[in-house]
């Protein structure tokens, strides 16, 4: 967990790996050029050992990467700690790197570097989208009974999270939802309500998609479970699908299961709701205005 989670740091060591091939040299020349032993390189290339931000630098220099926004890319996966647009520094969750599960922290380190998250969820609204008091709702709910100062953190982390949302390059998020989650009185009637409000708020950005399946049309969400699935700027290798289970998650890497969750996303949103008509929906269920 040194130098970035256990998943970015595979996804960084399987580009490094194609950035290498495509110059043609063997991990062996690689090595020699940048004056290292070969099993360095192959760890790296494995994810199977961190790397610092400096390494990835040399690396990239011996393969002549000369792309901004590739190398940029790059070392932020390692966990350089890419500054976006409003200034800010990405990998704010090291300070919770002790306090947080490591399947999380993977989770967290993608969502923040991804430029798109395609997500199906069918009882819980998506973290990025949740207001305090339900994300505490939801805590509470998941956890038993903890200690209010760790609900109180996981809340701010969950807070934290949505950042991704904000600032010149957000984060593109496309939300399929079964109505379900819409009709779970999660935190009470008062939580609720506002939740929806802040359903529609949200739902008002432009790099913001929301799609409802009606329980008319949620036969088709027996397709699969919930899942997230992550796209990086440029790279297409990179993505991957998170599933998430009771007490860890699932990272699906495999081509093969990104074109299945690809498929059963592009299939749950075409038999969902417009955007469009979707906020119409949640106000309809909130009991205002869409405009409200």
């Amino acid at each position: 967990m040194r130098y970035g989670p256990a998943v970015r740091r595979r996804k960084l060591g399987a580009e490094l790996r194609r950035q290498r091939e495509l110059t043609g040299m063997t991990s062996r020349e690689a090595a020699g050029a940048v004056g290292w032993h070969q099993s360095k390189v192959s760890r790296i290339e494995t994810g199977s050992s961190g790397v610092k931000p400096s390494d990835v630098a040399r690396l990239l220099d011996a393969y002549r990467v000369s792309d901004p926004e590739l190398r940029a890319l790059l070392g932020a996966l390692c966990g350089a700690g890419s500054a976006d647009a409003a200034g800010a520094r990405r990998g704010w969750w090291y300070a919770y790197r002790d306090r947080l599960p490591a399947a999380y922290l993977d989770f967290i380190s993608l969502e923040s570097e991804a430029s798109m998250a395609r997500t199906l969820e069918t009882t819980v609204v998506p973290g990025l989208l949740q207001t305090a008091a339900y994300a505490r709702a939801v805590t509470r709910a998941a956890l038993g009974d903890p200690p209010e100062q760790r609900v109180a953190e996981l809340v701010q982390v969950r807070l934290a999270r949505q950042s991704v949302l904000r600032g010149e390059k957000p984060l593109e998020l496309c939300a399929v939802l079964d109505e379900a989650v819409l009709r779970h009185e999660v935190g009470g009637p008062e939580v609720m309500a506002e939740q929806l409000r802040h359903l529609l708020r949200t739902g008002s950005l432009p790099h913001v998609r929301l799609h409802v399946l009606p329980f008319s049309r949620a036969n088709h969400i027996g397709i699969t479970g919930p899942f997230v699935i992550f796209s990086f700027p440029r790279i297409a290798d990179l993505d991957v699908v998170v599933l998430d289970h009771l007490t860890s998650s699932l990272y699906l890497e495999r081509k093969e299961d990104l074109r299945a969750y690809g498929s059963a996303f592009t299939t749950l949103r075409a038999h969902a709701l417009s955007h469009e008509n979707s906020l119409d929906f949640i106000a309809g269920i909130a009991g205002i205005g869409a405009g409200g």
